[in-house]
């Protein structure tokens, strides 16, 4: 019999497993009822009344028990898990006339400063669905698109399409990036979009175990096919309507069309009274 399975250690193991499944089970229940904490909404669950003004002078008897390791548990085991999807969201709820703006495969320096300069000029969110070999690669543009308020979401690592990818590998694809961009921002993505807008089972069920939602879209402004900017235009200004999802690139190619109609589009947009925004999680 080896050291470690000895009865008493397997009693201590069985206590440790226990008090961990009574505190996995409590910080569950309590992000479930969607109470608010003072607390950030990064950090940690605090320990609660062990912090509070005026206790340190307190001697806590040796045998009361305060679930201190509740604050150390990783990020990713206290996300929320979401539901398995059987297809993306096309479109999203509208409060009015608002719509969102997405962009894939970047960061680029080429085309993603501009991109990033037009929003800035109108204060205006989007969605920017990166590729983690291109994150790797320009992590201060990513770090830049999160200063400027806008949303980033997973588009796998190096574009591939996904229904002709081993579970392993589409595992691989996605994960990489998100831990990429958490590496960078401290946090990992929220949605993730399939590249060509290939999804199959298999992309949804690891999307959910990352913690993470699929985005489509409404409206595919085709600018990779380089239409010319007008075309682009028009293109977004005719499919315009409440909680339409517009899909653009600032990569993986020229997009110098894509940057010169998002000039032109945004402002009228507005004009006509839309709200572009970002969705919430």
């Amino acid at each position: 019999m080896k050291k470690d399975q000895t009865p008493e250690r397997r009693s201590v193991l069985r206590i440790a497993a226990g008090l961990g499944a009574l505190a996995t089970a409590g910080l569950l229940v309590t992000e479930g009822t969607g109470e608010q904490s003072a607390a950030p909404k990064a950090g940690p669950v605090g320990a609660g009344a062990a912090g509070a003004p005026g206790t340190s002078a307190h001697r806590v008897r040796a045998s009361a028990y305060r679930l201190q390791p509740m604050t150390t548990v990783p990020r990713r085991a206290r996300r929320t898990r979401p539901p398995v999807r059987e297809h993306p969201f096309l479109s999203l709820p509208a409060e009015g006339r608002s719509m969102v703006l997405t962009f894939d495969d970047g960061p680029d320096p080429s085309y993603t400063p501009d991109i990033l300069t037009t929003l800035r000029r109108y204060g205006v969110p989007a969605m920017f669905f990166v590729c983690g070999e291109m994150v790797a690669q320009h992590r201060d543009l990513l770090r830049q698109m999160s200063e400027d308020g806008h949303v980033i979401g997973n588009h796998t690592w190096s574009h591939p399409l996904m229904p002709s990818l081993s579970a392993a590998r589409i595992r691989s694809e996605m994960g990489r990036t998100s831990d990429a961009v958490e590496g960078v921002l401290g946090h990992p993505p929220l949605w993730y979009r399939a590249p060509f807008g290939a999804w199959n089972r298999l992309s949804f069920q690891i999307g959910a175990e990352l913690g993470m939602e699929p985005l489509g879209w409404t409206v595919d402004t085709l600018d990779w096919t380089e239409p010319g900017a007008g075309t682009i235009v028009s293109r977004v200004l005719d499919g315009a309507g409440p909680g339409v999802v517009v899909l653009s690139h600032d990569a993986g190619g020229d997009r110098s069309q894509s940057v010169v109609a998002l000039r032109n589009y945004l402002p009228r947009l507005l004009e006509a009274g839309y709200r572009i925004t970002v969705p919430q999680r």
